[in-house]
């Protein structure tokens, strides 16, 4: 079993320009602050061994309309993280949009960002990606019997260092964005779709801005449209309001 050291190294591909904040310190908030001067690539990770906290900056080059599904190309990333050093044949799924679920639990989730007034027919200055992933859980008489979340520890996971999932992440959401600028979006949204919780009866697609949209078997209407602005402007809902920390 591999645990967090604080000097063990985060190896991060070239793009990336490491920002390592202290124990205390917001990933996400951090993130939003220096993204104007700091620029795209910039990776704010606070420094935990219960929790892989991370913050990136993108600059992408669409308008912010359609821009802002980086984020799904980010959660897929999270969950290529975590399947790739996950224990064989246990699933790993989203509640729409932001929850990262490992077999029924909440392990984690993700948060995005921009900037306040920004006109939604121009590229953003920056978009702010931030996630979290519980490797341990370290309260007090906590025995495992949680009612909706769960630890990387608790399910069988050897890879527990926060270091190792960041720079895995970093890796994969590299992969993603490649994949956006050759093939276009709809990889990206196929992939994300593929582990989105099913709901029986039910085909979904992910619009040009975000949006989800539903539509019932054998339906010829309108699809159902679940807002995506609306869903990630909202507190997340995998987050624990008096923690900060993903759900138990």
């Amino acid at each position: 079993m591999r645990l967090w050291s604080p000097e063990r190294k985060l190896d991060l591909p070239p793009p990336y320009t490491l920002h390592m904040l202290r124990e205390v310190g917001n990933a996400f908030q951090h993130a939003r602050n220096i993204a104007s001067a700091e620029g795209a690539g910039s990776l704010v990770v606070t420094s935990r061994y219960d929790l892989a906290e991370f913050a990136v900056v993108l600059e992408p080059e669409e308008p912010l309309a359609t821009a802002r599904r980086a984020f799904y190309a980010c959660m897929n990333a999270m969950a290529d993280t975590i399947s790739a050093a996950a224990p064989p044949e246990r699933p790993v799924s989203f509640d729409w949009p932001s929850t990262l679920v490992f077999d029924g639990a909440i392990i984690g989730g993700g948060q995005l960002a921009w900037p306040d007034n920004a006109p939604e027919d121009q590229p953003p200055e920056w978009l702010v990606f931030g996630g979290m992933i519980r490797t341990v859980v370290v309260s007090e008489g906590e025995s495992g019997g949680w009612s909706m979340g769960t630890a990387l520890e608790a399910e069988g996971f050897e890879v527990l260092d926060a270091n190792a999932l960041i720079g895995s992440f970093s890796r994969h959401l590299m992969v993603s964005i490649d994949s956006w600028s050759e093939r276009g979006f709809k990889p990206i949204g196929q992939n994300y779709l593929a582990r989105l919780a099913e709901e029986k009866g039910t085909r979904r697609g992910i619009d040009a801005n975000g949006d989800l949209l539903v539509h019932g078997a054998g339906a010829t209407g309108a699809a159902t449209r679940r807002s995506f602005i609306d869903a990630i402007s909202a507190p997340p809902v995998w987050m624990d309001r008096e923690t900060g920390a993903p759900l138990l």
